[in-house]
C-alpha cells in the first residue's frame, strides 16, 4: 500500500511544549515535497492555532477534534458540527464548572471537572459527547471527532482512508487512528493509545514523526516499540 497522506495531532506529537523541533518541520517539508498530503488534526480551536508558526505546511486543518474544517494556514472554516445549545452552557454556568474555554463549536474544560460535567450531560439527556485529551476535557457535538473530520478533508481530496498514515498521542486520537490504512502513536502516547494502535515509534513527540515519515519515504521496515503493537502494514511502499 502506497500511503499518499499523513494526518497528524499537534501539541504532543510535533509539538513540544508548544515548539516544533527543526528535524520535525525539516521531515514535514520532505513529506510535502514528495507530492503526498499533509493534514494537522487537532483539539485546537483557531483562536489557539493563531499562535501556531506552521501552519502554511499543512494542507488542510481540522480544528477543534473534528468539528472544524480549516484550509491552508487556518484559511476560511467550514463547521462540521453545531455550537453548543444554550440550556447546555446555562446547566454548566449553574453547576458552577470553571473554567471553560469557548471555541466555535466545542467546550474545553479541566479534567478535574470530568465528574461534575458528565453529570451535567446526563440530567439533561443531551448527546453532546466529553472527550479526554490527556489533562483536558472537550465538550464536542454529537457525532464529531478526529476520524469524522478527517473524511471531510479526504472527501475533498479524494484519497481513500487506507492510503492514510494518522499518528497522535492522547485519548482523543484514537478514533483518527482506528479510521486510517496505519495507526501510529508517537512513544510518549498515553498507554491506552499505545495499545490500541499499529505501530509505536521509537522516538518521542517530533522525532517519532521525523523517524515515521524517513521509514516511509524510503521504504524501509517499520518497527515497532511496542510488542503489543498489531502491525497490519509493516513495509509500506515508497
Amino acid at each position: 500500500m502506497k500511503f499518499v497522506a499523513l494526518a497528524t495531532d499537534g501539541d504532543g506529537t510535533i509539538v513540544r511544549r508548544g515548539r516544533m523541533a527543526r528535524s520535525t518541520a525539516a521531515a514535514l517539508k520532505r513529506w510535502r515535497a514528495s507530492g503526498r498530503k499533509l493534514v494537522l488534526v487537532t483539539g485546537e480551536t483557531p483562536k489557539q492555532l493563531a499562535d501556531f508558526p506552521h501552519l502554511e505546511l499543512f494542507d488542510r486543518i481540522v480544528a477543534e477534534n473534528g468539528a472544524l474544517l480549516l484550509g491552508p494556514k487556518g484559511s476560511r472554516a467550514k463547521k462540521l458540527g453545531h455550537a453548543p445549545p444554550a440550556r447546555l452552557l446555562q446547566a454548566l454556568e449553574r453547576a458552577g464548572i470553571a473554567p471553560l474555554e469557548r471555541g466555535r463549536l466545542i467546550i474545553q474544560a479541566e479534567l478535574k471537572q470530568e465528574q461534575a460535567i458528565d453529570r451535567v450531560l446526563r440530567e439533561l439527556g443531551t448527546d453532546w459527547q466529553l472527550i479526554r485529551n490527556r489533562h483536558e476535557l472537550m465538550i464536542v457535538p454529537p457525532g464529531v471527532d478526529k476520524a469524522s473530520g478527517l473524511a471531510a478533508v479526504l472527501k475533498e481530496l479524494k484519497i481513500r482512508r487506507s492510503q492514510v498514515v494518522a499518528v497522535g498521542d492522547a485519548e482523543n486520537d484514537g478514533p483518527l487512528l482506528r479510521s486510517c490504512g496505519l495507526g501510529v502513536a508517537v512513544n510518549n502516547a498515553v498507554p491506552k493509545l499505545k495499545r490500541k494502535s499499529n505501530l509505536v515509534t521509537c522516538g518521542t513527540y517530533g522525532h517519532g514523526i521525523a523517524e515515521l515519515i524517513n521509514h516511509l519515504l524510503t521504504g524501509q521496515r517499520i518497527r515497532s516499540a511496542n510488542s503489543n503493537a498489531k502491525q497490519k502494514r509493516s513495509r509500506p511502499a515508497p
